[in-house]
């Protein structure tokens, strides 16, 4: 089953209180007023639980802005030539293949991790990552994280 995660730009009066106090954290962490999860989470009032549901999917708008790196893994088939075909997808994005990582493959399945460079991206991301995980060999597709 595949599912297409989709994303939004949304005003910070709208998050609830949880995403919110999130983004402390992590801004608390990253700006090094707290030497840990547990010191920010407590000092911000949040569970540690809520802070964990919420770090990969929230994030400031100028963060994402300014991000050009995005690390995807994927779940495939073992056929001849699939790595070549999303690849190719890939490429004609416009996207920079940075590294790649496949998985030898087990009871007819690979893993493979991506790590592009989105800087020259003709399209939208999840545009791409629509048409990657419609090809008939990809079960399944995640962006395991964006970086700077």
């Amino acid at each position: 089953m595949k599912t297409d995660k989709k994303f939004y730009l949304v005003r910070e009066d709208v998050l609830p209180e949880a995403m919110k106090k999130t983004l402390e954290v992590k801004e608390m962490i990253e700006r090094g007023k707290a030497e840990s999860v547990w010191e920010a989470v407590h000092r911000v009032d949040l569970s540690r639980s809520a802070y964990y549901k919420y770090k990969d999917t929230v994030f400031p708008f100028s963060t994402i802005k300014s991000e050009q790196l995005i690390t995807l893994f994927f779940h495939l088939e073992d056929r001849s030539g699939t790595l070549s075909q999303l690849l190719k997808v890939v490429a004609a994005s416009g996207c920079n293949i940075l590294t790649i990582h496949q998985t030898i493959p087990l009871q007819g399945r690979a893993n493979v991790t991506l790590s592009l460079n989105m800087s020259d991206i003709l399209m939208d991301i999840n545009d791409l990552l629509s048409e990657l995980s419609k090809l008939e060999f990809v079960e399944k597709v995640e962006v395991l994280g964006t970086g700077a």
